[in-house]
């Protein structure tokens, strides 16, 4: 089932999601959805609530996780199967790293989620290279193997940055003046 963006928010607090990952999610919703429109123009076979349910519950995990140390994206998956959001929580379960990520493959909603996620920094647009500064201070705790996953990590959302827009009428840089904050 793919839930409203209405039933969204209800998981939202459901699960206690904090307001300022509610805040950020919204964000990420709103990067995906002008994304995924201006791809479904173009004749991309999107759909579209798909995209806006996998964005706002992205983090679904992530409050629950914050003192347990968890993977809050394997948990907003297992999230997602408990409350039989099963066309979603594939999206939740790979919004950090996505796994067999084709580069010729036809571009899913997956990857536009994985891609908004990594442009919103809490809830501001930010260019991947302000979110590999921000990743690599927050997360990267001096190790040198954490650098090394995240910098890949970002290199790959730079191959999904550029398969996304490779048929858009507008730039990654223009996301910002697009999205509508309140």
């Amino acid at each position: 089932m793919i839930p409203s963006a209405k039933e969204c928010l209800e998981y939202m607090e459901k699960y206690e999601m904090l307001e300022n990952i509610k805040a950020h999610s919204i964000v990420v919703e709103k990067i995906a959805t002008i994304i995924a429109r201006g791809l479904i123009d173009t004749g991309a076979d999107l759909k579209l609530e798909k995209i806006t349910a996998g964005a706002l519950l992205h983090d679904i995990g992530k409050s629950l996780c914050l003192y347990t140390k968890e993977d809050h994206a394997a948990k907003g998956e297992e999230i997602c199967i408990q409350n039989q959001l099963d066309e979603v929580a594939d999206i939740v379960g790979e919004h950090v790293i996505l796994k067999n990520y084709d580069p010729e493959a036809v571009i899913s909603e997956k990857e536009i989620i994985y891609y908004a996620d990594k442009r919103v920094n809490h809830d501001h647009v930010v260019s991947l290279e302000k979110r590999l500064e921000y990743l690599l201070d927050r997360y990267g705790r001096n190790n040198e193997h954490l650098l090394g996953s995240i910098r890949k990590n970002i290199e790959i959302c730079r191959d999904v940055e550029r398969k996304l827009f490779e048929g858009l009428p507008f730039k990654p840089e223009a996301l910002g003046e697009m999205v509508i904050t309140p």
